[in-house]
């Protein structure tokens, strides 16, 4: 372990002993006096252990957290503290780098040397230093440009269920954006396979982008304490480089219901009564205390793509509810858009963005965006009378609004980058300038004559073929 991150026994000031172990749940007894909350405490060889401190049970005991596995402790067994919380470190040094919840390298390489430590527990900038930007952060996605802008500073949400795509419509955005991002991006995984977490690595390394990136995992096998605070971690990291550096930060969180998952295991360890759904009751204030660091000031921005599981595919279960009220733009992904093969499987009509104004993106952009999901809506309305009767018992208007409605689904989709092994498919990247120009020659049946599966899977309007 680096000698940097943990404190020895020696340099104590508050000594104290186990009282009993449950699961990732500590007591512990302070005989002289008490470590304050979140203090990290520290126990067997070497501090290799690590608790941080919850709730005062009383003037002599404490509850803490584990956040390393608790095999060995025992009752009775010494520990340690300074008082200090968790402090991970910060610098450029970390560029190119994989690291833990304790900001320890897990890349096989050497830590690096010299950097500066801050604790994790930082409070949100104030509300007079905040700014808001009505800049545009285009990504090369068709959907998600022309109908689900997303906001130079703010906080996009990808929401879906297991298996629709979120990962690879992250790591897409992953190598369209962070390729031209001047500023750093930080990747964390929450709950994160071991798998995709290699995966992500070898490809952003093969990609020319590590360089410019850090990575921070709190993997899925990791006690829930490491998983709930590695978000922490990342925002730490991403804050030195807003503040300190005045750089703009991309950072790129993979999955925040796998911290609300967290908080809901320590939350039942630690005795508390569960709330709506099994969830903890201070699920609203954890994910605030977090979603809140993320933030613009005059002098840099933080922009956030996070990815939401929608467990059952229900977007009324709360922890999507007190996620979509944290973010500028919500991309909803659809099970049914998957299976249609539609991909991204993006759901045009659930999604939004605050974006989507004529006076931020244009009055063109706009009214394009605005008929292409009142089309889409039509056709979902018809969608019902076309099964029962066919689609000859529709009106001639009715019948033009549904050939525009498949049309446009299919021109909405495109090839990933990241996918291309699986699909054969070149990977597209299009202006969107480009997708604007496509619906609109769709809007006025310019392609009425096409086939629809030649608009499918392509890149910009000018790659259709009879």
């Amino acid at each position: 372990m680096d000698p940097v991150s943990y404190q020895k026994r020696d340099e104590a000031t508050i000594k104290g002993q186990i009282v009993s172990v449950r699961g990732n749940v500590v007591d512990l007894e302070f005989p002289e006096s008490l470590p304050p909350i979140h203090a990290l405490i520290r126990s067997g060889e070497d501090g290799g252990i690590c608790i941080e401190t919850t709730v005062h049970i009383n003037e002599r005991h404490v509850r803490g957290i584990a956040l390393n596995t608790t095999a060995g402790l025992y009752r009775g067994q010494p520990v340690w503290t300074d008082g200090s919380p968790l402090m991970v470190p910060v610098g450029e040094k970390l560029l190119g780098r994989m690291f833990n919840v304790f900001g320890q390298p897990i890349d096989g390489e050497a830590a690096p040397p010299g950097l500066d430590h801050r604790s994790v527990h930082q409070a949100p900038i104030e509300l007079a230093r905040r700014v808001t930007s009505q800049e545009v952060f285009f990504t090369g996605i068709k959907a998600i440009d022309l109908l689900v802008p997303l906001e130079r500073g703010g906080k996009a949400g990808l929401f879906g269920g297991a298996g629709v795509g979120k990962t690879v419509v992250i790591t897409e955005l992953i190598h369209n954006v962070v390729g031209k991002h001047k500023g750093m991006s930080i990747f964390c995984g929450i709950g994160e396979r071991c798998r995709e977490g290699e995966e992500l690595h070898r490809e952003m390394a093969a990609a020319g982008v590590l360089p410019n990136t850090v990575m921070v995992f709190g993997q899925m096998n990791e006690p829930p304490g490491a998983r709930f605070r590695v978000g922490h971690t990342a925002l730490t990291m991403a804050e030195y480089f807003r503040d300190d550096l005045g750089r703009d930060v991309l950072l790129l969180i993979d999955n925040i219901f796998r911290f609300i998952q967290a908080g809901s295991e320590l939350s039942g360890l630690l005795g508390r009564l569960p709330s709506r759904m099994g969830y903890q009751p201070t699920m609203a204030t954890e994910l605030a205390e977090l979603e809140e660091r993320i933030a613009s000031t005059s002098q840099a921005a933080i922009t956030s793509i996070q990815a939401v599981y929608v467990p059952a595919d229900d977007l009324t279960d709360p922890s999507a509810v007190h996620t979509f009220s944290h973010l500028s733009a919500s991309i909803v992904l659809s099970r049914k858009r998957a299976s249609e093969g539609f991909y991204p499987a993006i759901d045009l009509l659930q999604s939004r963005s605050i974006m989507l104004q004529p006076r931020i993106l244009g009055e063109r952009h706009y009214r394009v965006a605005s008929e292409v999901r009142r089309t889409l809506a039509t056709y979902e309305e018809l969608k019902d009378i076309i099964a029962m009767l066919g689609i000859e018992e529709l009106s001639r208007e009715d019948r033009r609004t549904v050939h525009r409605a498949r049309r446009l689904e299919r021109f909405l989709t495109q090839p990933f980058f990241t996918t291309t092994q699986f699909t054969g498919l070149a990977g597209k990247l299009v202006e969107v300038e480009e997708t604007i120009d496509g619906c609109e020659r769709i809007l006025n049946d310019e392609f009425s004559e096409h086939p629809e599966s030649a608009l499918y899977m392509i890149g910009g309007i000018g790659e259709v073929t009879r």
